[in-house]
């Protein structure tokens, strides 16, 4: 009679566990400094999620007129373009061309000291599409860029 709970219980925190790791790919932590970098090259998250958040705190201590991060999340064929358009988007539209479709999702520019987030449906990635995450402030995609892996 023991045998049979102590196999249920085993079930259940084993599904447990499984549900727990998957909703820890729903959120992807960035840092951006004042040496144009992010602290990650690479961020897993799930297709599965049904939203995603991308939060980034900007490390630094340069204002955001001068050394301003965000963060554009685009299938990685299409960074070079955005980046590119960013530049005519302007400061005013934190450096993302307005209803671009290219654009899977975007936050905000800021500066030394702040933070600013995004969320987005999860469904608008792919398991095992390729994508990018980047900064589109003029010059720093260059440097400040990674891979999205994105798993079921």
């Amino acid at each position: 009679m023991k045998t049979p709970r102590r196999l249920l219980l085993a079930l259940a925190l084993v599904g447990a566990a499984g549900a727990a790791q998957a909703a820890g790919n729903c959120t992807v932590s960035l840092k951006g400094n004042d040496a144009m970098q992010f602290d990650l090259k690479e961020a897993t998250v799930s297709a599965g999620c049904a939203s995603i958040t991308v939060e980034l705190a900007h490390t630094g201590k340069l204002p955001a007129t001068v050394m301003g991060h965000n963060v554009v999340v685009s299938t990685t064929a299409d960074m070079a373009g955005v980046s590119r358009d960013a530049i005519r988007a302007g400061a005013a539209s934190h450096y993302v061309p307005a209803n671009d479709a290219r654009v899977i999702a975007h936050t905000s520019v800021v500066g030394g000291g702040q933070t600013t987030q995004v969320r987005f449906p999860g469904n608008r990635l792919r398991a095992g599409g390729d994508y990018s995450f980047y900064c589109s402030f003029p010059g720093h995609s260059a440097l400040m860029k990674g891979r999205l892996v994105v798993t079921r």
